[in-house]
């Protein structure tokens, strides 16, 4: 699977894991230097809370487009720390 955005490949494994649709890929399949943390927080009652990146390539932005659980719920584990990706990302 890879994730691409702005023409930039952001993430690619063979080791996704899908919860509600999204693919969720391991820490180090992403590209850190497109991810920038964001202050936002969103709360799932049964993954946890969520905490974010922005994705920046070629100095466009895409404001909270990953996302990522550092401490998840128990039914959860399986995802933590993993990134997931919206607003526009390509998954394929």
């Amino acid at each position: 699977m890879k994730a691409m955005w702005n023409g930039a490949i952001i993430a690619a494994s063979d080791d996704t894991i899908v919860v509600e649709g999204n693919h969720y890929f391991p820490a180090d399949a992403v590209k850190q230097e497109y991810l920038q943390p964001s202050d936002t927080h969103t709360t799932c009652p049964w993954k946890g809370q969520a905490s974010y990146y922005d994705l920046v390539v070629d100095g466009k932005v895409n404001k909270d487009a990953a996302w990522y659980y550092p401490q998840t719920q128990e039914a959860a584990a399986n995802i933590q720390n993993r990134v997931a990706f919206w607003k526009g990302v390509k998954v394929e």
